[in-house]
């Protein structure tokens, strides 16, 4: 079962004891692995400029998000729908994702904490974008070679309604050099045999009586050459398609069969390089976007704890691993030990659902992108949950 993380934060004054043995009391031992998520102190500008950043954070999380979503689906693709491969690259910083979060620390040095959140939020934004454009860039690359390589393959391995007719059309049995005659290829069903021999020269006027020639056939289709007047061709292949049958398209050119043959090899290895090039682009964009998204959750928790517990900042932030099924047992826990922190803006219904009272609050909270977790429902404390696609 996948791991989902949840994310909160608390105000220390509220423990009596070590607040993160605490938390691990309330979550559970059997419900979660709590561990430390630490967050380092940052710029705090205005009341309106936090509310502002708390939204600006909210849409750049959920572009981390998308562009995590996009890179797992396209590593996925390029490994044949293979889960566990795909799992196997999904590193950051050359190790394990979970690993990463375990010991996650704000990097300094590419994000100075002396810096205006809303320098950094920017930042991010556009390192986020920058990712998203280089791996849809690669992906799409590959996605052309593999369609180019998999039409070239038909042209080899398909049957007569596809495949290249160069290696088994002899150009000695078309008429080519006339002024009034052509010669066509028709590839019809094998269940549509007797008909087509049966009625081809009625199909249009001017059709060349006894002209039907069986030049190749397949488990699936016979390949014709029929001889019309150059006048009626159009009429005639209009007729064809219409009962069913697939003119082909045939132009001898020397040395043809070589030629496509090179073009193979050619995009065959050419498909290798670039799925290569994929693969590595797909590895360094999860671990690029992953890395964006800790620092945007960092940024995140740190701006609602602002605006929920107030200065002096003293609070202790945790992420906790757990599945999505034992995530909802995690919610619950942490309500009951700690949803009188909403004061008198929350109740509780009669399933002891923590319910919001306080309509005013409720609109200033919803504007700013604070405490909302899925169904729309509000915590009394900082909380965010995530599952890695």
């Amino acid at each position: 079962m996948p791991s989902s993380y949840v994310f909160v934060s608390l105000p220390v004054r509220i423990f009596d004891d070590d607040p993160l043995e605490s938390l691990k009391a309330v979550v559970g031992p059997d419900n979660g692995e709590v561990f430390q998520f630490p967050i380092p102190s940052f710029k705090i500008g205005t009341l309106d400029a936090l509310v502002q950043q708390a939204d600006d954070l909210t849409k750049l999380n959920q572009g981390c998000e998308a562009v995590m979503s996009k890179v797992s689906e396209s590593l996925k693709s390029i490994l044949d729908g293979d889960e566990a491969k795909a799992a196997d690259h999904k590193m950051v910083n050359d190790k394990p994702t979970d690993s990463y979060l375990r010991t996650f620390q704000w990097n300094k040095g590419r994000y100075r904490t002396d810096r205006p959140i809303g320098e950094l939020v920017s930042n991010l934004q556009s390192e986020l974008q920058n990712a998203d454009m280089d791996v849809k860039a690669k992906f799409n690359q590959y996605n052309g070679v593999k369609t180019n390589l998999a039409a070239l393959q038909r042209k080899q391995t398909g049957n007569l309604s596809t495949k290249s007719l160069l290696p088994i059309v002899d150009p000695k049995l078309l008429v080519t050099d006339s002024e009034y005659l052509e010669t066509h290829l028709i590839a019809v069903p094998a269940n549509a045999r007797k008909d087509f021999i049966k009625s081809y020269e009625t199909l249009a006027p001017m059709v060349v009586p006894r002209s039907s020639l069986e030049v190749a056939q397949d488990d699936e289709f016979a390949l014709f050459a029929v001889t019309t007047f150059k006048k009626t061709s159009a009429e005639f292949l209009q007729k064809a398609r219409e009962q069913k049958w697939t003119p082909r398209q045939y132009k001898y050119v020397e040395g043809g069969k070589e030629e496509e043959k090179r073009e193979l090899e050619r995009v065959v290895k050419e498909e290798r390089k670039v799925w290569g090039e994929a693969l590595r682009q797909g590895r360094t964009s999860w671990s690029e976007t992953v890395v964006f998204w800790a620092h945007t959750m960092t940024l995140r928790v740190f701006v609602e704890t602002v605006l929920r517990y107030g200065l002096p900042l003293e609070f202790v932030s945790v992420v906790i691993k757990t599945t999505s099924k034992q995530a909802k047992k995690v919610k619950s826990n942490l309500d009951s030990a700690y949803s009188y922190l909403g004061g008198n803006a929350f109740g509780r219904d009669k399933k002891g659902r923590v319910t919001k009272d306080d309509a005013a609050l409720s609109s200033d909270m919803a504007a700013a992108g604070l405490g909302v977790g899925e169904g729309n429902e509000y915590t009394a404390y900082v909380y965010y949950e995530y599952e890695f696609p």
